[in-house]
């Protein structure tokens, strides 16, 4: 089978893989040439992003509503490009069809919800949860636990169903939830880690002082919501 068939046929049948025997850029050009099967699934993602960002939303007005503030400061999305799944399969030395990444990607679709305080993201958390056609999948803290770089934000996988024309599907969505100053450090040092030739010195002196920033702007969030409380406590 040569390569524009292997495409054709994983495309058309997910269960047929495609053999990783030939030149990223030449199986990219392919499926492209036949984007229907592809195009259909990246749409049935980003239908589930619309449905986890409505209920965000929703969420955000309702708890306004009670404190007079909004908790959630924004909401930011994405799905994952036709270049990037495939290179992640390739990656993971996954087939590269429709059912292996549906399968085994989480993060084809994701959603961040940037909070103004720390108790904001928990709160939201668990409203976010308690609803029924949301299934939690996996969770990891990175606010209670911060990488070693560093980094703090909250995880989670969840499962959530859309309907189509043709019914009822499961799909997976990665939700991260940060504060503004997690959001602000993590947008920075992203962009520096992928800053090339860079002096392998100077890249961990930097690091270093990433790691410093980084636990500033958890101080920073600490002291920001003892002032709230201090205004709550004036107030009533």
């Amino acid at each position: 089978m040569n390569g524009n068939n292997q495409v054709n046929a994983a495309l058309s049948d997910p269960n047929v893989p495609l053999q990783a025997d030939g030149n990223i850029d030449q199986m990219l050009q392919q499926l492209h040439a036949d984007f229907d099967p592809v195009y259909n699934m990246l749409m049935n993602y980003q239908c589930a992003i619309m449905q986890v960002e409505t209920k965000f939303n929703i969420l955000n007005n309702r708890l306004s509503m009670q404190d007079e503030q909004n908790p959630i400061e924004s909401i930011k999305s994405r799905v994952k490009s036709l270049d990037s799944i495939i290179r992640k399969l390739e990656k993971l030395g996954l087939p590269i069809t429709i059912e292996a990444a549906e399968e085994n990607l989480r993060d084809i679709a994701g959603v961040r919800v940037v909070c103004s305080f720390v108790d904001d993201i928990h709160r939201i958390e668990e409203n976010f949860l308690a609803q029924e056609d949301i299934t939690l999948v996996t969770r990891k803290d990175y606010i209670s636990n911060p990488k070693p770089g560093g980094y703090r934000s909250l995880h989670l996988v969840v499962k959530t169903p859309i309907y189509t024309e043709i019914g009822k599907k499961d799909m997976f969505v990665e939700i991260q939830m940060r504060t503004i100053a997690m959001d602000f450090w993590a947008s920075l040092e992203h962009k520096l880690r992928y800053k090339k030739n860079l002096d392998p010195r100077l890249a961990e002196e930097l690091a270093e002082e990433l790691k410093s920033c980084a636990e500033e702007s958890a101080k920073l969030d600490e002291k920001m919501l003892r002032i709230r409380e201090r205004i709550a406590n004036a107030k009533a």
